[in-house]
């Protein structure tokens, strides 16, 4: 499919708009609360490094306060220093975003694409820390998502005690049953994308019961439903196996650490002990992103948490996942194009090897806003312009997102479904309550 003509990006130069709330309230208020706990760390660092741990704390608090008014007072978008392997991709696409810009000036925070600011702000971020050593490998969002998973504690209790349950008569289960168990933990996965610490700017956001009871209740917030397309691409694969000796690849593109990384890890084991799909791939961010974003180090710590509970079911959920990953049934992949600001649609040109990976998926889970972002662009659609064309060419394989409603951007509804919410529900775009889980076929 080619690329089409696209609305504008959603931006902070709309007033009164989410983008414009983000990059004026909540993003100065994430730096607070990092430059806070670079802060409250002082006496860790001295204790590991002497004078020297100090030294970086300030040094990097100084880094992060210059950036905080840099944004409040609308500066120029400035290069990156640090000489990362993605510090040139980032300064080209400060180029080609000031090229976009010509007569207007140059980008900057409230001129220029929100999605483009959003995930600058992050990297701006790891660039304080990396440019500040000996604290560089300090993850300044890591204390805040251990506390999410420890406060979802009930949650993922809750879970792991029905999803073991179901693993126990799952050989028994009719494919009617097979279809009623995956669209539960799918729904599950799409309500734990609720636990987004970006969204309350780092304040706690945990998962305090699990949903599972509730689920019939929620259904009518699912605006999009194509959970029947998942269960026709995964059973159809699963029944063409028995003929052949092929292998079925599902990937989760993870969004946030914490309960919501439990039930994925639970979907994902799900599709494997069903056999709807013999190996999953999860793929996490390189770099510490948009507070609780999964890394490799967040994943690694989640299962090893879950093995060491005191619970006997989180701790057979924790082993047994650890036996997918040893066993290659679970694969991990980090890359950093999930921690540039590129649209997806641009994945084929700046990361044609990742591209090339993702095509040779049966079915890609994008979970969580972010992805639902760059997915789409980050444009001002109209809501019922259908999710194939928003997505702009992007469609390396069967695709679907699995995301809570948190920002300014929907596609794929019915006719007047979004002004009948618009009207019935204000904030019914940003405020978490509603979901998709939102499918398109590859051609």
């Amino acid at each position: 499919m080619n690329k089409l003509a696209v609305p504008c990006s959603l931006s902070g130069k709309f007033k009164g708009s989410f983008a414009y709330v983000t990059i004026k309230d909540r993003l100065p208020q994430i730096l607070t609360k990092v430059i806070d706990t670079l802060h409250r760390h002082k006496n860790t660092f001295f204790e590991k490094y002497g004078e020297e741990g100090i030294d970086a704390e300030k040094k990097a608090i100084s880094f992060l306060s210059k950036l905080r008014n840099e944004l409040q007072t609308d500066k120029p978008i400035i290069p990156l220093t640090d000489k990362l392997p993605d510090q040139e991709l980032w300064n080209q696409y400060l180029e080609y975003q000031a090229a976009l810009m010509n007569e207007e000036g140059p980008p900057s925070w409230f001129k220029s694409p929100w999605l483009y600011v959003e995930c600058y702000l992050y990297r701006r971020i790891h660039e304080a820390v990396t440019l500040s050593p000996p604290i560089n490998d300090f993850d300044v969002f890591l204390e805040a998502k251990h506390q999410s998973f420890f406060e979802s504690q009930q949650a993922i209790i809750a879970l792991c005690t029905y999803f073991l349950g179901i693993i126990k008569t799952i050989e028994d289960l009719t494919d009617d049953q097979l279809k009623d168990e995956l669209f539960k933990l799918l729904q599950v996965s799409l309500w734990g994308n609720k636990c987004d610490l970006s969204i309350s700017a780092g304040q706690e956001n945990s998962q305090k019961s699990c949903v599972l009871g509730t689920l019939e209740s929620f259904l009518p917030l699912i605006l999009v439903n194509d959970m029947e397309y998942v269960w026709s691409v995964t059973s159809s694969c699963k029944n063409a196996r028995r003929n052949e000796d092929s292998l079925t690849r599902v990937d989760i593109v993870l969004d946030n650490a914490g309960f919501e990384l439990v039930t994925d890890l639970a979907l994902a084991d799900f599709l494997l002990s069903s056999k709807l799909a013999t190996e999953v791939h999860f793929h996490v961010k390189s770099i510490p992103w948009f507070v609780s974003d999964t890394t490799k180090q967040d994943f690694n710590w989640t299962v090893k948490q879950l093995q060491a509970a005191n619970h006997m079911w989180m701790s057979k959920c924790g082993l047994k996942w650890e036996g997918n990953l040893k066993t290659n049934a679970w694969v991990f992949h980090e890359h950093l194009f999930w921690s540039l600001p590129h649209e997806f649609c641009d994945m084929a040109q700046v990361a044609p090897d990742l591209y090339r990976d993702l095509q040779k998926s049966n079915l890609i889970f994008f979970k969580g806003d972010l992805n639902y972002r760059k997915l789409t662009g980050d444009r001002k659609w109209d809501f019922t312009v259908p999710f194939s064309q928003a997505l702009n060419g992007f469609q390396p394989a069967n695709l679907c997102s699995v995301r809570t409603l948190k920002s300014d951007v929907q596609v794929g509804l019915k006719p007047r479904q979004g002004e009948q919410l618009s009207a019935s529900e204000p904030d019914w775009l940003v405020s978490g309550k509603f979901g998709v889980i939102q499918f398109s076929a590859s051609v």
